[in-house]
């Protein structure tokens, strides 16, 4: 691969990763406010995207790179005092972490690029799941009304 495909990929890792990261907070504060007939979809959903942070970690690593730090704290794109805000949180993580997927979709190729289409459908799923309804084109921003990735209040979005 070129040097440049090689910037672009582990960008992309790295975009994935810090989004990851928002993933797991966002999730804690999911879990703290959920109802209990969605606790278990919840705890599921966390332990997906712990499991996906750490991969990425360790293919950051084994790329050369460093991988990027998980923000002590975030910010929350809206208030989420009870159960309904959890959910619709939830569905906007899993919204957010599907764009961040398609774009390493474009930047990798061959089982990276296969896995990171994997990713991306789970977290489609997950957001359908969470919403109870679907967008044409999960993961594409631009077709489908999403904002960008989760904002990190101490460190700088990717």
């Amino acid at each position: 691969m070129s040097q440049v495909t090689d910037r672009r990929r582990l960008e992309a890792l790295q975009a994935a990763l810090a989004a990851e990261h928002a993933a797991v907070y966002g999730y804690g504060v999911v879990g703290g406010r959920i109802g209990e007939s969605r606790r278990a979809e919840a705890r599921s959903a966390y332990d997906a995207h712990r499991a996906r942070r750490d991969a990425l970690v360790r293919e950051v690593r084994d790329l050369g790179g460093q991988p990027v730090a998980a923000a002590a704290a975030y910010t929350l794109p809206f208030p989420v005092p009870d159960s309904a805000a959890a959910v619709r949180f939830a569905a906007e993580l899993e919204e957010r972490v599907a764009g961040v997927y398609s774009d390493l979709v474009r930047a990798a190729g061959g089982e990276r690029r296969r896995e990171a289409a994997g990713a991306l459908r789970e977290a489609a799923v997950r957001a359908v799941r969470w919403r109870g309804g679907s967008v044409a084109f999960p993961g594409l921003a631009e077709r489908a009304g999403a904002a960008g990735t989760p904002t990190a209040t101490t460190a700088p979005t990717p």
